[in-house]
Formats: C-alpha cells, structure tokens, sequence
C-alpha cells in the first residue's frame, strides 16, 4: 500500500467537515482506537449510501470522503448518508482485518464482530437506500474496476460514464477475470445479489437482501499514489451519483 491514514487527525477534520456540512453523527460502536460513527443529513430526495475504510489498509477511500465534504458534494435534495471508516481497530494500524484479525466485509451473514452487529442494526434502521457505493482499493491489480449489483433496468451507459470519469487517473482493468470474477467489459464486474461464499457476506450483499437496489464497489490499485486514487474515488462517486442527482 502507497500511502497511510492519521487516524486520529482524520477523526478530526472529518467531524468538523460533517457538521459544517449539516450532517448529524450516530454512534454505532466505541472503541479504545476510535468510534465506529455514521454521518446522515436528511432530505426528501432519494437516499444515497456511501460508506470506506471496511479494511483498515484502504485509506483512498476514507479520504475521497473527506474531500467531498470539504467540496460541499453533499447537498440536497438527496438524503445522504455517510459511514467513512467502518474498521477503526484496523485504520489505526493499517491493516485489513480489524483488531481481532477479522475481515469485516466477509461478517455480514455471521455477525460475529462487534463492529458488524452495530453496523447491520444500525443498517436495519435506515431508510433503504436508493444507491450503495462502497469505496475499496486492490493491491493486485494495476487499474481500476468495479463491482455492480443490479436489481433494476440494466444501464450500460452508466458503467461506462464510471469508467471514463476514472479514465484520467487509471484505465479499466483489462479481463476477462478480475478479482476470481468473470468480467462484462474491462472494469466491469456485473455481480448478482448473491455472496461468492455462502457465509462471507460483505456489505453490498447485506444491502441487497435488505433492498437496496443498485450498488456499486469501486476498487483503485492501492500500488498507485495515494492522490491518484483519492482523485479516481471521487470521480467514481460523482459519475454514479449523477444518475441518482438527475432524477
């Protein structure tokens, strides 16, 4: 991985760009490293999740979010909702797993982490989701790519305005297999709401049986500079947001 994440300092500034922004904080869990905290602002427009930092050794993402705020992305009439850093026992130390040596996004069938049972109950309160956007990084592989669960009309053209608002930072990961997944175009994984195994549930899985029906999991190469794939993120985010925004 190029690049780490100040946990501490990143508290911080993300706490100061959320309230300035009209967000209100939700404790879902406390830890000796840090809170585990979601950030909402309500609106009456489609309800759009984004949530990073799943695994501690992925801090582009985290920090995407952050340069949102500060940009004032966030703003009506969507109901945004923001979950940043949803590992802290692992950012502090930069590692995938959380403190306990357990991959988060493989416990959303299970439940056996605390971070996880706070998370789905809090995920079980919410609104359903129009959109889900989970912000990760691969450092296996050399472009970008992303995931996309689909349970409405399906929408080429917005996988490929996703792609070409990457394309200045990193091409489509090339096929036809990426990540052990059988790809629709470069870039592309077109994923069902189904896990890969029965009992490692991630995140977007989890949306999807509770009802979210479009998510999107984008993946920058962690081998990058940290700028470059913070910049990829954010480009990624918008381009999926716009079809939301345009409603």
């Amino acid at each position: 991985m190029t690049g780490a994440l100040d946990w501490q300092e990143y508290q911080a500034a993300f706490r100061m760009a959320a309230v300035a922004n009209g967000f209100s904080e939700d404790l879902l869990a406390n830890f000796e490293q840090g809170p585990l905290l979601a950030w909402e602002r309500l609106a009456d427009g489609p309800c759009v999740y984004l949530s990073a930092g799943i695994h501690g050794d992925e801090p582009a993402g985290p920090l995407a979010l952050l340069e949102l705020l500060r940009e004032g992305f966030f703003r009506a009439p969507v109901h945004w909702v923001l979950c940043p850093a949803l590992n802290p026992t692992g950012l502090v130390v930069g590692s995938r797993e959380n403190a306990a040596g357990i991959d988060l996004n493989r416990d959303y069938w299970s439940r056996n982490t605390e971070e996880v049972i706070a998370h789905t109950a809090w995920i079980d309160r919410l609104r359903t989701p129009d959109l889900f956007i989970s912000l990760h990084e691969d450092w296996e592989t050399k472009g970008f790519y992303f995931y996309e669960i689909n349970l409405r009309d399906d929408r080429p053209d917005r996988a490929h305005s996703i792609l070409a608002a990457v394309s200045p930072w990193f091409p489509a990961e090339a096929g036809p297999e990426i990540d052990g997944h059988d790809v629709r175009e470069d870039g592309w994984i077109y994923h069902a709401a189904e896990p890969d195994l029965p009992e490692g549930w991630p995140e977007a899985i989890y949306l999807a049986k509770k009802g979210c029906p479009i998510s999107f999991t984008f993946e920058t190469p962690s081998h990058a500079e940290l700028e470059q794939r913070v910049a990829a993120h954010i480009a990624a985010v918008k381009a999926a947001c716009a079809w939301i925004t345009a409603r």
